[in-house]
Order: structure tokens, then C-alpha cells, then sequence
């Protein structure tokens, strides 16, 4: 009669996918006690399996799906998830240390100590790629904490203590990508769900030794029909794993050479040689045959011997090249009379230390089934359900740019480990800048980096997402790569140090110039594209030339000072020098003065021509119209200053500065913060003025106070005002 079970929601199935047979259990936790609802076990009807490897995959998915449905039938439920372990085949383990600083001292949670495993698996991990010589993808499927450390000190159980460091010693262990995915294909061909992987000696190791037993040097041997799988405990811990790839197939295979039968027979030979009864059978003639057990296992004798001192050597290197205490054996492979016998001898300790470990050690296992099976093959898919509990380790896969991906899933995956996996390039990740532009710049090494590019576009499931998204199995990953932005690029015109203006002084009047620069030697416009490698010098001088070409005045027809001192039109002006000129009518003579004023290099006649031809190029439209202006004022002073004095007498001198003296009312035509003003109305204007023809809320703050520039220079508000005057005011 069929049992209905409450509570369901709770029941762990767990699969033992042996070798030779598959054993499922149905079972659950209540009250730290694990109850087995239900037990099934199904040997494979071909030899579909060799060494824990998956062969034949569809035909080991139909032994899977007999088992399931064997034991939905009994429960009268739906199974649509399963706990699995792996054999140790071709197993590598790797031991590291992980540690976690706080802020300051806390109390230890268990999602501190989860966190602490996932750094020590990721850790193992990035160390076994690093060592793995091979062209095998291995996958972690089991891992197991040997200690703990609170503030450097070993501890046996860190939740609930207060500290500022913890770590871990955790062992990881991996296995190729073959056999994780035979198993995987297997069980999803029986339409069944991977909820916990892990391997078949960690499994084990829950049920034959229990944590009170683990602080004796101790070993455990699975012994399946494929492989012998092997674990060390020590100290409290489990401390290593191994495996050999020899167990209970390799007898069976001497049975079969010896007695000339098929596998199957050879099977049931093999089994009740524990018996002392004759064993009868029929050859692959037909012709009946009897043999007594003890001839059987006179028969096994070297293959059980070699088979010993694999398992004693490999349990020596684990432990140090030393025995261990005791060995407890588990797994059908195990049961042949003389193999517990013979292992003690390897290992060199008595015989009574070497056990066969089944029935005595479910005594915290409750049955709740009907004649339930107790014996040393139940121990395995018994500690695969216990392991669910303790660990969670499975795949996930997902679709990642249309590629299926299968990831082992550490709880915590997200999209920059699938992008890490795939191989998906940092660079596509990332936004990318454009090729810088370098350059010097008055001697100096100068760059400009350049644009940086659109990042990458991530989505999930067509939901916009980033690197840092947690994935869960199923989802489909998007990624668009980043793209590069462009190039860096710039004018000479566009370089902060050409927005310094040069300041001299005309004849009295404060005259505000662009700087020029040169480009690997070539005078060049504001205009010009800087090109990688350029060496671009700024001037800080106009020569008398350049500067009378700006203002339209012709100063070879003028008597010149600069700084008080006569010179010609190759002579340098720089910030804040006075040029004073009165017109004569002459062209001035280059012959004299060829060394600019203060002792400045004087410009060599090419460089003079050149400055000549290019000059206008370099100036910006605005800048040129407030130049002329001021040019237009300085040649009214030179009117007023040269002209009247060479063609009248004193008389005509003295009316003129007599009338000078009594200034008229007159308009004012200023520009101020870029826009032309007419001031009207006054004889004299000052800087203050300009606030009648602006908007601009002195009552309203928007800095700590107001600048005030007259032709760039700092300006009072009493400051008198000229025609053609540059004002700026803002706050700062």
C-alpha cells in the first residue's frame, strides 16, 4: 500500500548513479535527524557505465527514470529534483587559505562564514586553472572547510564570536567536464533537475564518520564497482581526497576470464563467494558448471592483492606517507571476503581496525519504509541527501550571445563571471577612449587624452542590466560590446594657454592683443589642427611690424620708442612695454636698434617676413574690430599730439589745450561683457556708468564679489572710461 508523506515540500531525493547500480533515496531533516522515506535500487541492464564513467547516456537516463518512478509511485508524488555525486575519476583537489577583514569587530553570522567558503572556493579555483597542465575543463563539485581561524586563532565553529578577521583552510575538489556532464545529461533525460552535485567520498564521509570520530586519523574507502574512493580525516577535519581507478568491476572481470561466463554471471559468482555454498552456473557453451567459494576467491586472490596495495599507497601519499588509525570501508565493492583483511596488512595495523561500515552506522538515521535497507551500499546515497544540507553545489546554464553555457553555481554568480568564463574580451566590456594627441608645448611634454566610448550593453532576458547582475539558471545574456570614442583633437586657438591675452601700452592707451604661436618652427593661425609630435611655441611678444599691422598703423613713417628707448620695426613688444610714435613723414631706419628693448634676441629678417605675412591669420574676428578701434583713438591722438604742434604757432597751441582743458558733453562707444554700448549725456565717463546700460543685480549676490576688467586689466569703479574700452564684469 502506498504512504503519503506530509509535508513534501521538505523531502530530499538523493541518487547514487553507480557503476554497476542506481540507488535512490527519498527522504527529509526533522529535528537533526534525517529520515529515509523511501529506498529503490536498480542495477543497469548493460554495462552502460565503466569506472564511474557514463557510456551510453540515454540507456543509464532509463535506469534513472525506472528508479524515479519506482519511488513516486511508492510515495505518491512528483520528483522533479535530485541530489548527485560524482566519482573521484581523474580527481584533483586543491587546499587554500581565504581570510575576511571587517570594519572594526562583529558578530559572525552564517551568511560571514557562507561568504568566507565562496572566497576560498573562488581561490582554489583561479589556483587550479593556473596548475591545470591539461586540455580538460575541470568543474568544482565538492568542497569541505578543514578549520577555521577567528583573529589568527583555530576555532572550531565561528558563528555567534565577535571578531574583526576570520578565515578558512578549505579543500576544493575537481573533476573533468566529461564526467560532471554525462551525469547532468543523464538525469535531465529522466526528466530530472540537478539540485546539489557533490562528490561520492564526501558523501560518504557524512555518514561513516561522523564529526565526534573526525578528530582521529582516520580513512574511508568507497569501493564501487569502478573506482575506490578516498578520504582523510584528521585534527577534526577531512583533510584529503583521492581516488584509484580500480574496485569491484576489475574482480568481476577475472571471473568472467576464468570461468568463461558473461558479466552478469560472473556478477552473481563474485557475490556468493561470501557464501559456503556450492555456486552453480552455465558457461557462454551452455554446459552447467559448479565451483566452491573458496576456489572463487583463491581465484580474486592477486587481483584483490593488487588492488589492496593501490588503495594502502594512495592513502599513505594522502596521509603523509604515514598509516592512519583505522579504515572504515563502504560500497558493494568492498564486501568481498578478504579485502578488509588484506588492507590491513598493506597498512600495517590489525586487522579488527579495518571494518566494513553499514548498519552500525545509521543509528541516527531513522527508516520510515518498509523493510528498509541497511547495509554498506546505503551509506553513499544516504550522506548525498545529508550533503544537500550542508553544502549547496550545482550548474546553472544559461544563454550567453546565443551560446548555451553551463557555470558552477557558488551562489553569487553574476554577469561578469559568465563574461570571465565565455573569454569575453575587458576591452569589449569597458568604454574605450580615442588615441590621445601628444605634443609639446613650450618645451613641455603635453597630452590630450581622447573621447571616451559608449560602455558595453547589457541585458537579461531583454531587461537592461550590468556586470554586477546576479544570474540565476535559465537567463538569456546579452552583451554589446563598448565602442571606442574619437580621436582627441585640437587648435592652437582651443589651448587655455592661448586665452591669455598680451597687454601693451600705444601711446597711453592700453591696447589688449591675442598671443601667437609657432608650429615646429612656422608661425601659424589660431586656426591650425595640432597634429601627434607637433612642438608648438607660444609667443609672448609682437614685434613694432606685427603689432602696427594690427592697429593699420604704418610705423615706418613714425619716430618709435619702446620703453622710452628708440627702435625699429623688427623690435619686440612684450606684456606691459610702452611704444610711443609721432609721424614724420620718413620711413624709419631699420639700421639702428636691431636688439630688442631690455636686451631681448632680436628676429632674424625671415621670421620678421613671415610674422608680416601671416599676422592678420592669427587674429579672431572680435579681437580685430576692438583693434581697430583703438587704432582710430591712438591716430586721433597722434593727430592731436603731432599734426597741430608741426603746422600752427604757440597761439594756436595754447587754444587748442585751452579748449582741451573744458571737456564738451560727448557720446562714449565701449563694449561691455561683448556687447557695444553708446554712453551719452556726460563730459566724463568712469567705469561705474556702465551699470546704467547693463543688466547686472549688484543687490543679489551670485558670488563673493565682483570682478571689474578694463581691457583686461583690474579696473576701481572711478576708473576713467576711453572710447573703444573692453569691459568685462562678473561675479565671482
Amino acid at each position: 500500500m502506498a504512504k503519503v508523506i506530509a509535508n513534501q515540500d521538505n523531502l530530499i531525493f538523493g541518487l547514487d548513479i553507480g557503476t554497476r547500480s542506481i540507488v535512490g533515496t527519498v527522504g527529509y531533516l526533522k529535528a537533526d535527524k534525517f529520515h529515509v522515506a523511501a529506498q529503490c535500487v536498480r542495477e543497469h541492464e548493460t554495462r552502460a557505465m565503466l569506472d564511474g564513467q557514463i557510456h551510453d547516456i540515454m540507456k543509464v537516463g532509463d535506469t534513472i527514470r525506472t528508479v524515479k518512478e519506482a519511488l513516486e509511485e511508492e510515495l505518491k508524488i512528483k520528483l522533479s529534483e535530485v541530489c548527485i555525486a560524482a566519482a573521484g575519476r581523474v580527481l584533483r583537489t586543491v587546499t587554500v587559505n581565504a581570510e575576511k577583514v571587517f570594519d572594526g569587530e562583529k558578530e559572525i553570522n552564517s551568511e560571514d562564514i557562507y561568504n568566507l567558503q565562496m572566497d576560498g572556493i573562488e581561490k582554489a579555483y583561479a589556483e587550479f586553472v593556473e596548475s591545470n597542465d591539461t586540455d580538460l575543463k575541470f568543474y568544482c563539485v565538492g568542497y569541505t572547510p578543514v578549520r577555521y581561524y577567528m583573529n589568527g586563532y583555530n576555532i572550531g565553529n565561528l558563528e555567534g564570536h565577535k571578531a574583526g578577521k576570520i578565515a578558512i583552510d578549505l579543500i576544493a575538489t575537481f573533476l573533468p567536464d566529461d564526467v560532471v556532464d554525462g551525469l547532468y545529461k543523464a538525469v535531465e533525460y529522466a526528466d530530472l533537475k540537478v539540485a546539489n552535485l557533490t562528490l561520492e567520498p564526501i558523501a560518504a564521509i557524512q555518514v561513516a564518520i561522523p564529526e565526534k570520530f573526525r578528530m582521529l586519523n582516520l580513512a574511508l574507502v568507497d569501493v564501487g564497482a569502478g573506482t575506490s574512493d578516498i578520504s582523510i580525516t584528521s585534527g577534526g577535519s577531512i583533510v584529503a581526497y583521492g581516488m584509484i581507478p580500480t574496485a569491484g568491476d576489475g574482480l568481476t572481470d577475472v571471473i568472467v576470464q576464468n570461468c568463461l561466463v558473461d558479466f552478469e554471471t560472473a556478477e552473481r559468482i563474485k557475490r556468493a563467494s561470501d557464501g559456503a555454498e556450492t555456486i552453480e552456473f552455465e558457461d557462454i557453451i551452455g554446459l552447467p558448471q559448479t565451483i566452491e567459494p573458496q576456489a572463487v576467491l583463491d581465484m580474486l586472490d592477486a587481483q584483490l592483492d593488487a588492488m589492496t596495495q593501490s588503495v594502502a599507497d594512495e592513502i599513505m601519499k594522502l596521509n603523509g606517507d604515514k598509516s592512519v588509525s583505522a579504515v572504515f570501508v563502504v560500497g558493494g565493492g568492498g564486501t568481498v571476503k578478504g579485502y578488509t583483511e588484506k588492507l590491513s596488512e598493506k597498512l600495517g595495523i590489525v586487522k579488527e581496525r579495518v571494518a566494513i561500515r553499514g548498519q552500525e552506522v545509521m543509528q541516527a538515521i531513522e527508516f520510515d519504509n518498509e523493510e528498509p535497507i541497511k547495509d554498506s551500499l546505503m551509506v553513499t546515497p544516504i550522506g548525498i541527501c545529508l550533503s544537500y544540507y550542508s553544502q549547496s553545489n550545482s550548474f546553472i546554464f544559461v544563454e550567453f550571445n546565443g551560446t548555451r553555457l553551463k557555470l558552477y553555481d557558488n551562489g553569487q554568480l553574476t554577469v561578469s563571471d559568465v563574461a570571465m568564463q565565455m573569454s569575453f574580451s575587458n576591452d569589449d566590456l569597458f568604454p574605450k577612449r580615442g588615441k590621445a594627441l601628444t605634443f609639446t608645448l613650450d618645451g613641455k611634454a603635453k597630452m590630450l587624452r581622447g573621447v571616451q566610448g559608449d560602455s558595453c550593453v547589457i541585458k537579461i532576458n531583454d531587461a537592461t542590466a550590468d556586470l554586477h547582475t546576479h544570474i540565476v539558471s535559465g537567463d538569456r545574456i546579452s552583451i554589446v560590446p563598448s565602442t571606442a570614442g574619437s580621436d582627441a583633437a585640437s587648435t592652437i586657438g582651443e589651448l587655455k594657454e592661448m586665452a591669455e591675452k598680451l597687454t601693451v601700452i600705444v601711446n597711453g592707451k592700453n591696447i589688449v592683443l591675442p598671443k601667437t604661436a609657432t608650429v615646429n618652427g612656422e608661425l601659424k593661425d589660431a586656426f591650425y589642427q595640432i597634429e601627434d609630435g607637433d612642438d608648438i611655441n607660444i609667443n609672448n611678444f609682437y614685434t613694432v611690424d606685427e603689432l602696427g599691422k594690427m592697429l593699420e598703423i604704418n610705423f615706418e613713417a613714425c619716430a618709435i620708442q619702446v620703453n622710452g628707448t628708440p627702435a625699429n620695426t623688427k623690435t619686440r613688444v612684450y606684456e606691459n612695454f610702452t611704444l610711443d610714435f609721432e609721424e614724420t613723414g620718413a620711413v624709419a631706419s631699420n639700421a639702428e636698434n636691431d636688439e630688442a628693448v631690455g636686451g631681448e634676441e632680436q628676429i632674424d629678417d625671415d621670421q620678421s617676413v613671415e610674422a608680416e605675412n601671416a599676422k592678420s591669420e592669427t587674429v579672431k574676428e572680435a579681437d580685430k574690430e576692438v583693434s581697430k578701434e583703438v587704432s582710430k583713438e591712438v591716430s586721433k591722438e597722434v593727430s592731436k599730439e603731432v599734426s597741430p604742434k608741426a603746422n600752427t604757432g604757440d597761439k594756436a597751441v595754447e587754444e587748442s589745450e585751452a579748449a582741451e582743458s573744458e571737456p564738451a558733453v560727448h557720446s562714449l562707444r565701449i563694449i561691455a561683457n561683448g556687447q557695444e554700448i553708446v554712453m551719452n549725456g556726460k563730459k566724463q565717463y568712469v567705469f561705474v556708468d556702465v551699470f546704467d546700460y547693463i543688466e547686472f543685480d549688484l543687490r543679489n549676490p551670485a558670488g563673493r564679489h565682483v570682478v571689474t576688467l578694463i581691457n583686461g586689466m583690474d579696473a576701481e569703479y572711478m576708473k576713467p572710461l576711453n572710447e573703444g574700452d573692453v569691459l568685462e564684469i562678473y561675479w565671482k
